[in-house]
């Protein structure tokens, strides 16, 4: 039998084939936030060689799709608006209605759990939570995405601030986005983008780990994982892990609940690396390349738990946590301002000086990746807990956070950090410590300055004699007659730890030898 298929239907056809459904990604949708007065982006795909209109507040502007139907467009810079406008995107006969946009500041917040950390778990979340009623303050909550390859669009919503929503809130995106609306009096959106337990390397690409030794070795184990990776092999594993787990379990429950102890743990089917979260670049795949170009004026960041396990990861660290800002920046085309929360005080508080610390080493990398341009570090090691790696006060991580931003982004003359080492010089037996931010520097307890050390020959430390001269620090112990260095807060818990300057602000941990 032939099959007549006539011109008109072969053109039919091929329009079907080359035919794009007008798209956009899930973070250009209701109640988005724009960034005032830069000009802003806005992209999608639409049929190849299309033209597209996107309209808002009075302003159009339009693109051309290219072969593959993906198309941009730039609005003029607007100043902040608090009232709700539609934000339309037209090509041929389709259309988009964004409705209830606003025009403010946004931030992009992102790190592992005490960023993801919600209000509904912080101190006084009842009463916070109940006091949410802010229409200025949008958060964009994106789904945990983990992806082998860089993804275009990233599943998620943007949502009003209310005593409904806000419990789910990222808490230090929260407070931080609170602290800049009651300040500035303009609407607030956080694009909130995180996943607990990760290390930094995740959150970075591939092709920014390939450029440093540090990153090399971490592709190469992960290329060796996926070549090794059978998902039949993975399959049959599990389902023969699986009988097992089923005839133990039953045997469990059989068993009288009283001493019958925890059940057994049901196994999982072995993930294919490529595509598995916390593995190099698989959430900046799928979590962070979505966004890119997204305009904003800046981020925010906590995250170093999951890398602060050796002294070689907290060594590396400082050259990854700066090569993934400067890997960011790159891709946005923007040297956009990157603000950061210091891991907050941890673990068992420590008596003894002397101690090889991961974690102060890795929090003093960070002090030091403050060399980056149009950088901030919220000092928090006085609000953490001793037993918990999620301290429960998060509204004084983003108030720290937020006064670099008033200060540095919003030009307020107010102090925003408290005291960071700036140099030192030995005179005699004594190190002179010097300090950015020193105005009004004291002991925050009245009493003596606490969790000094010094050390004659960088391999042995003394709790050292502490006292304030000015806006420096004079350090000394009766048992190094010829100081080497000294460092303070050289503990993942420096109980006792008091320098502050007269904002009450506390000083970073730091070495001079560092």
């Amino acid at each position: 039998m032939k099959i007549l298929i006539t011109s008109s239907a072969l053109g039919l056809l091929a329009l079907s084939q080359a035919s794009a459904e007008l798209t956009i990604p899930h973070f250009f949708s209701d109640h988005m936030v724009l960034q005032r007065e830069k000009p802003i982006a806005i992209w999608g795909q639409a049929d190849p060689n299309s033209k597209v209109e996107v309209g808002f507040a009075g302003e159009s502007a339009s693109a051309t799709s290219d072969a593959e139907g993906n198309w941009k467009a730039t609005l003029k810079a607007q100043s902040a608006r608090d009232k709700g406008s539609d934000l339309t995107i037209t090509s041929g006969a389709e259309s988009k209605t964004l409705k209830d946009v606003l025009v403010g500041e946004v931030w992009f917040a992102s790190g592992q759990s005490n960023m993801a950390w919600t209000v509904n778990k912080t101190e006084e979340a009842e009463a916070n939570i109940a006091a949410a009623n802010h229409p200025g303050i949008r958060i964009f909550q994106a789904k945990r995405t983990p992806a082998a390859e860089p993804q275009n669009d990233i599943d998620g919503a943007w949502f009003i601030s209310s005593p409904e929503t806000a419990g789910n809130f990222t808490a230090v995106g929260y407070y931080f986005a609170k602290e800049l609306h009651q300040d500035l009096k303009v609407p607030i959106g956080i694009i909130s983008s995180s996943w607990g337990g990760k290390p930094v390397e995740t959150f970075t690409s591939r092709e920014a780990l390939a450029s440093i030794p540090e990153g090399t070795p971490q592709l190469e184990k992960l290329d060796q994982m996926i070549a090794n990776y059978d998902p039949a092999k993975a399959k049959k594993n599990f389902e023969t892990a699986m009988k097992k787990y089923e005839t133990t379990f039953t045997e469990w429950k059989a068993k009288p609940k009283e001493g019958r102890g925890k059940a057994p743990r049901k196994p999982s089917m072995a993930k294919d690396p490529a595509s598995t979260e916390g593995r190099p670049g698989v959430l900046f795949n799928g979590m962070i390349n979505p966004f890119v170009g997204y305009t904003m004026r800046g981020a925010i960041w906590y995250q170093g738990e999951a890398n602060a396990k050796t002294p070689e990861s907290s060594a590396a660290y400082g050259k990854l946590f700066p090569l993934m800002i400067n890997d960011w920046r790159k891709r946005w085309n923007d040297d956009f301002s990157f603000l950061w929360a210091q891991l907050a005080n941890f673990k068992k508080a420590t008596q003894e000086p002397g101690l090889v610390d991961p974690w102060a080493q890795l929090q003093d990398e960070q002090r030091k990746s403050l060399a980056l341009p149009k950088t901030g570090m919220a000092v928090i090691n006085d609000i953490g807990a001793a037993n918990d790696i999620h301290p429960r006060n998060k509204k004084d991580v983003g108030r720290r956070l937020a006064l670099w931003a008033l200060a540095n982004d919003y030009g307020k003359d107010i102090v925003f950090s408290g005291p960071l080492f700036k140099s030192s010089e030995i005179k005699g037996s004594e190190i002179i410590v010097h300090f950015d931010h020193a105005k009004g520097l004291k002991s925050r307890d009245g009493q003596p300055l606490k969790r000094f050390e010094i050390t004659g020959d960088n391999q042995t430390w003394h709790w050292a004699d502490a006292k304030i001269d000015g806006d420096t620090v004079v350090v000394s112990s009766k048992e190094v007659s010829a100081p080497k260095a000294a460092r303070y807060a050289w503990s993942a818990n420096p109980e006792g730890a008091n320098l502050v300057n007269g904002d009450e602000l506390p000083a970073s941990v730091f070495g001079t030898a560092n």
